[in-house]
């Protein structure tokens, strides 16, 4: 029991320290709440050059395809040996050949019909001068028996011809008449006759110049330089007139109607047209708002570091609108498609190639342009001087891919923020961080470089 009681003195006096310390250690000094700022990546809006682009995609068609279409009928005596799917041929060259012995025969006997003709008209010619000559000669005799009449009627009165003579002097006079008369009415014929001989032998002629024709159409030749698309012929094979033999299309230029999507179509020709959109255009005149404008084209087929490039001209606008993916087709011209051909490396502009366009206006400067993720429904973010956030409206005018150009709404030396900020509330305090990279992206991106290059 002793024992116990000794250990509550040291108890006690453990006890009354630390109550010493507790009642001598000082409270915690309380500090007012602090503003936390949040941390932001901005770019610092500038001027710069903005090239107004839209971008399309079609497929490549040869801008003419030609049809060897038989004119004649015939047997097939010819097929070129590389009147083939795929071959090229020069222009001129013959391709196909039809059996020219009917029109060959054809022309000899219109040769022999107008031979013919032209005998029976010189021999009118000769009937004429014949008819002129026993005309005259009957006339002369005509007027003999009409003298010898007169006589005879005169030696009737006086009583020593009888009446009987003069009658018979009258009926002869009378039969030559009729012979003189009958001489006119044939040579009055004569011209007649060698006009229709004369519109005979323009007939034998005109089917001589058809068949001839005829004959030159046994030979088909390509109008241009062609690679073949189709074959449908065989020699022995007999051709109908109108019949499809061969389809060629042309080297020398292509063309793709590219479809764009209607609203960037149009924001791209309101910036690059400006003011002149705002009038009335009608067909004639949207031919000078193209060269107003400046468009220029790029044909691109793959993508990256390996794209192959062409460069095209604006040829002119489909004739419909595609109502259901809302796109409008533009038709660019490439010429030289076959050009600068490099096997293994660039390849023709071919038929059926599935390819990119990329439509170019003329160059618009001193355009601010911002990321296309900083418009936040009409309002862009902006750190203000006071490095607080400032929400303010924006209109943008041109969109394109990643970027936007604001036409209201941002200056020049307004930093803009770029990175998400989430919940976004006005006047809140900013720590900003300038995205130079994002800075000189947007600016190579405007002035035409391809994002990613």
């Amino acid at each position: 029991m002793l024992k116990k009681l000794l250990i509550l003195p040291p108890i006690l006096l453990a006890v009354g320290v630390l109550v010493f310390v507790i009642s001598q250690k000082q409270p915690p000094e309380r500090k007012p709440p602090s503003e936390q700022a949040r941390q932001v990546r901005v770019i610092e809006a500038r001027p710069v050059i903005l090239v107004p682009r839209a971008l399309g995609f079609g497929e490549v068609r040869p801008d003419k395809t030609w049809s060897a279409t038989a004119q004649v009928s015939g047997e097939i005596t010819f097929v070129h040996p590389d009147l083939k799917k795929g071959a090229v041929l020069q222009a001129g060259t013959e391709i196909i050949g039809i059996s020219k012995v009917d029109y060959e025969l054809a022309i000899r006997e219109a040769q022999a019909n107008i031979r013919s003709a032209e005998a029976t008209r010189t021999e009118l010619d000769v009937s004429r001068r014949n008819t002129e000559l026993s005309l005259n000669i009957e006339e002369r005799s005509l007027a003999v028996r009409e003298t010898e009449l007169a006589r005879k009627q005169d030696l009737m009165r006086r009583g020593t011809v009888a009446q009987s003579a003069v009658d018979q002097e009258f009926r002869d006079t009378l039969s030559q008449r009729k012979k003189v008369q009958d001489l006119k009415n044939s040579l009055n014929l004569i011209p007649t006759q060698i006009a229709v001989q004369t519109e005979r032998i323009a007939v034998y002629q005109a089917a001589l110049e058809q068949t001839r024709l005829n004959l030159e159409r046994t030979r088909i030749r390509l109008p241009f330089n062609a690679r073949i698309a189709e074959v449908d012929v065989e020699t022995t094979q007999y051709a109908q007139v109108g019949q499809v033999l061969a389809v060629a299309d042309s080297m020398d230029i292509a063309e793709i109607e590219a479809q764009f999507s209607i609203d960037p179509f149009r924001a791209m020709v309101q910036a690059a047209a400006g003011e002149a959109t705002q009038q009335s255009i009608d067909l004639f005149s949207f031919a000078n708002l193209v060269e107003q404008m400046g468009l220029s084209l790029t044909v691109r087929l793959g993508s990256g570091a390996n794209a192959i490039e062409w460069a095209a001209r604006f040829s002119r606008i489909s004739d419909t609108v595609d109502p259901k993916t809302r796109t409008i087709g533009v038709i660019a011209a490439v010429d030289g498609a076959y050009a600068k051909t490099i096997p293994g490396q660039r390849p023709p502009l071919t038929k059926g190639m599935f390819v990119e366009i990329e439509i170019h206006a003329k160059p618009l400067k001193d355009r601010i342009v911002i990321p296309r993720s900083a418009v936040h429904d009409g309002h862009v973010y902006i750190q203000n001087a006071e490095n607080r956030l400032e929400i303010r409206p924006v209109k943008t005018g041109l969109v394109q891919g990643d970027l936007a150009s604001p036409l209201e709404g941002v200056a020049a030396g307004d930093r803009v923020i770029v990175s998400d900020l989430s919940p976004a509330i006005e006047g809140m305090l900013l720590v900003s961080t300038t995205d130079e990279d994002l800075s000189d992206r947007l600016a190579r991106n405007a002035a035409g470089s391809r994002p990613g290059t």
